[in-house]
């Protein structure tokens, strides 16, 4: 009877094994935890240790309903190490309740409409040349590039971000994380 029990549990922890493996192909772990397709992009965000600074700024903005809609839309998610890059005091003055236009502005400059993978981006930037403008709902351009079969985005300001971990998929569109905030021409 023991040993029945022992091989149904393993047998079980294989296929558990296999589930989440055959899940984490698909989408991967995002902050140290794992990112559903059947979720909003709220509702995944909330959950990644990289992203709270990302979630603090959007309910700051208000513009937690808006990515819990339909859709669908692309994100380029910045972590917490992008934020931390901004100059010192930056997170702090944007989260301020006078400063949400600004900070609408900033994070309107991440999305775009539709759902664009990275393999759509690329082939887009191939399209164009090797370099693509993304317009996103905030009325900025982005310069999206394919350096090494990463993607690289150029946004008004000059500054570049690399896409760190491409096509999280979400019940309402996509998450590419990057590692810089893009910032609108100012």
């Amino acid at each position: 009877m023991i040993k029945t029990t022992l091989r149904i549990l393993a047998v079980a922890a294989v296929m558990s094994a296999g589930t989440y493996g055959a899940f984490a192909a698909k989408n991967p772990i995002v902050g140290g935890a794992p990112m559903f397709a059947s979720k909003n992009i709220v509702e995944n965000a909330v959950n990644s240790k990289d992203h709270t600074t990302l979630v603090a700024a959007v309910k700051a903005a208000g513009l937690v309903d808006t990515l819990e809609g339909k859709g669908p839309f692309t994100v380029f998610a910045p972590t917490n190490e992008a934020f931390d890059k901004l100059p010192p005091g930056t997170v702090q003055t944007l989260l301020k309740p006078e400063n949400k236009a600004q900070l609408v502005k900033i994070l309107t400059c991440h999305v775009v409409a539709g759902d664009e993978m990275s393999s759509a981006i690329k082939k887009m930037v191939m399209g164009a040349g090797g370099e693509y403008d993304v317009k996103t709902v905030g009325g900025c351009v982005l310069k999206a590039m394919d350096k090494g079969g990463k993607i690289t985005l150029t946004d008004e300001a000059g500054g570049t971000a690399h896409v760190t971990i491409a096509d999280v998929k979400q019940s309402n569109g996509v998450i590419h994380v990057v590692d810089k905030v893009l910032l609108p021409k100012m």
